[in-house]
């Protein structure tokens, strides 16, 4: 993109939601984004709210190319799509996989703070019960130290794991805790996403080895271009992801994965199922397992239904002005 926007333009364009969620998810109950339509469609700037301005504004980049530049060319019609089971109680597992339809995998949050290593056992087993063939991954939002990670995997690997998503934090303990598990003959792969996403160099995680696989979200990597090119650059096989977006920020993740060269793993983006209501009447839930490649219409009823209250709002706005600054003219 040769020209962005300037913050006039984006303040005018700019709408702010906030929409409930059916269960807690990283801490979040109402999930608040800004939405803003440009020439090609719509574009979504969501940084969690902890973010400072620098680490938010590759999402706003993200945002821009989507709402002025639009995505590059798609090489698949649909992309598979995995359930996310949220860290809830064992109990609750059934009703959260309802929500999705049939699909062939699930990733399964664990290592929650306040959580013990025997609920995420447990979490993982009844979806494994409810599921049995289906592909079963779990996510650790880097929660664990590297000697809790070991041997939680060892024993959560019972339950038939094809990876574990940043099990611990650092880029030094991820290639810990994968050659330990080889070592141990643990048939677990190691997938980074905090790790790429959180990095100024996204592509270390790499060239140390400490990854099987990458886990890439569109929006934190500056936009669809430029994760394709950090899978290109990396060499290792790639899940998308989404964070928690409307279903405008889906469409983007979806966008990504349809372009890649080669889509190993179902997606993680099948999240909009996990929320109270969206943006559009034709929400991106899975259908089957899959997601359909296309642009997303925005219901002006449903931009007023879920608008966040002024206070947020004008929080937004402003954090859109600092964001559009830290991006410069290009």
């Amino acid at each position: 993109m040769s020209t962005l926007p300037s913050i006039t333009e984006l303040r005018a364009a700019a709408r702010v939601v906030s929409i409930p969620m059916r269960v807690t998810f990283r801490g979040v109950q109402h999930r608040e984004a800004l939405l803003v339509q440009g020439p090609a469609g719509w574009g979504e700037f969501c940084p969690f709210p902890e973010y400072d301005d620098a680490e938010a504004a590759p999402w706003l980049r993200g945002a821009l190319e989507a709402g002025w530049e639009g995505f590059p060319a798609a090489v698949r019609e649909q992309v598979p799509v995995n359930a996310t089971v949220p860290a809830v109680p064992a109990s609750e597992v059934e009703s959260v996989l309802a929500r999705f339809g049939p699909v062939t995998a699930v990733k399964v949050k664990v290592a929650e703070r306040g959580q013990t290593l025997a609920d995420d056992l447990a979490r993982v087993a009844e979806v494994r019960r409810l599921l049995p063939a289906a592909g079963l991954r779990v996510d650790a939002n880097g929660g664990w130290a590297v000697a809790e990670a070991v041997p939680a995997l060892t024993l959560l690997a019972e339950h038939g794991l094809e990876y574990a998503e940043q099990p611990v934090m650092a880029i030094d303990g991820l290639r810990a805790v994968r050659l330990e598990l080889r070592r141990r003959g643990i048939p677990v792969l190691i997938a980074a996403d905090e790790s790429v996403r959180k990095e100024s160099d996204p592509l270390r995680v790499a060239r140390e080895d400490a990854a099987d696989l990458l886990v890439i979200k569109a929006a934190p990597l500056g936009g669809v271009r430029r994760a394709l090119d950090i899978v290109a650059q990396a060499g290792l096989p790639a899940v998308v992801s989404s964070a928690l977006d409307t279903s405008v920020g889906i469409s983007a993740g979806v966008a990504l994965a349809a372009a890649l060269p080669e889509l190993p793993y179902a997606c993680g983006l099948g999240t909009v199922s996990l929320m109270r209501g969206d943006v559009t009447e034709q929400s991106l839930v899975p259908d089957g397992g899959w997601l359909a490649v296309g642009k997303v219409q925005v219901s002006d009823d449903l931009l007023e239904r879920f608008a966040a209250d002024p206070d947020r709002t004008k929080w937004w706005l402003d954090r859109l002005a600092r964001t559009r600054d830290l991006l410069g003219s290009a």
